[in-house]
């Protein structure tokens, strides 16, 4: 027998002595169906176990024109916090937002979802509670998850590491797109208040309060009425059927969806080059998260506002003639929106949107 010939006291390898278990991944599926059932729209077909989820198109032809709109997006390394917290039923929510709430911003109307899930190791229970957070999130946006893909990696990634990312698809009519296009001067910023840190910034915000503050997920944080890591997995607040309202009760020209970069750098992107946003900010007092991440990091605060929404989620931009009824509709939906600036035609020296005064501090 020659030294490179396989012994006898050496195991047959398999997929699952390779680090992936299949079983536990189809354990995963049956555990996950009930909450992807939950989403189901008319026109979705099948069921889960296909290689392709199948959506009716034929139900766009009430449509003159449909225009599909697609996104794709994760929650970025707010995923860790979900890990350290041991909390995996609200990170879906997180990213149905980041997916659904662009698509809705030019007036589309959320469709349907697909979901990847990578892993280091397959905890069946696990996996289903994160396809339970965006099976919710789903039904809170008004659009179907269809399919998805969960991936193990073993020794790519460690046993309880995560990632998780999903794409999706809106449709709106081609004569009712909104974007820079339909704003005008004297236009009204309507601002909608976000339920916190969302998902974005979580690498200042985790270099923050672990790395130089030291403080632990269970730190009870007298600011917060709760502990740090509670305070850091509130679920991104879903806007997409609140958009949706807006529209059919009223004028909208734009929505802004407020992500990474901040109120003024996603603003700018639905603002048209001739005109200027305008923002006062002392109509609104950030959450009390923004302060403290703030002051424990040392941050300034123009970083802060390139980084964090500082409590403004999502933006709409009405004819001043439509404001009252904005208000009304978002109220009614138990969402907290006010008049946080105007659109003006734009200045020497200026950029797209602008924001004065200072943040209120009560």
């Amino acid at each position: 027998m020659s030294e490179t010939s396989p012994g006898a006291s050496y195991a047959t390898a398999s997929y699952k002595t390779a680090g992936v278990d299949i079983e536990a991944g189809d354990r995963a599926v049956e555990l996950m169906k009930e909450w992807v059932k939950k989403t189901q729209r008319p026109e979705v077909l099948g069921g889960l176990g296909g290689f392709a989820g199948l959506f009716d198109a034929s139900a766009l032809k009430r449509y003159e024109r449909p225009l599909l709109a697609s996104a794709t997006d994760g929650v970025g390394t707010k995923v860790d916090v979900a890990r350290q917290m041991g909390v995996y039923d609200t990170i879906g929510h997180d990213l149905v937002a980041m997916v659904m709430d662009d698509i809705v911003v030019c007036g589309a109307e959320p469709l349907f979802m697909t979901d990847y899930i990578c892993v280091g190791k397959v905890h069946p229970e696990r996996v289903a509670a994160i396809v339970k957070g965006i099976a919710e999130g789903c039904v809170l946006a008004g659009t179907a998850l269809v399919g998805g893909e969960t991936a193990e990696h073993p020794g790519l990634l460690g046993p309880d590491d995560f990632d998780v990312a999903g794409a999706g698809t809106g449709v709106v009519e081609a004569d009712r797109l909104l974007g820079a296009d339909r704003i005008r001067t004297g236009d009204a910023v309507i601002a909608m208040a976000s339920s916190g840190l969302h998902s974005n910034g979580y690498s200042l915000v985790r270099h923050v309060v672990f790395d130089r503050a030291g403080w632990a997920l269970d730190r009870e944080i007298p600011e917060f009425g709760r502990t740090l890591g509670e305070e850091l997995l509130e679920p991104t607040k879903i806007y997409s059927l609140d958009c949706l309202a807006l529209t059919r009760t009223t004028e909208v020209h734009a929505f802004s969806h407020i992500t990474g970069g901040g109120l003024a750098a996603n603003l700018a992107r639905v603002i048209p080059d001739q005109l200027h946003a305008v923002v006062d900010r002392s109509t609104w007092a950030p959450g009390a998260v923004f302060d403290v991440v703030g002051t424990a990091g040392g941050v300034e605060r123009l970083e802060l506002e390139k980084t964090l929404n500082m409590g403004v989620g999502m933006i709409a931009v009405v004819p001043a003639e439509s404001v009252d009824v904005a208000l009304t509709t978002l109220a009614d939906r138990g969402v907290d929106a006010w008049v946080a600036g105007e659109i003006t035609e734009r200045g020497e020296h200026t950029t797209g949107a602008a924001l004065v005064n200072d943040y209120a501090t009560s």
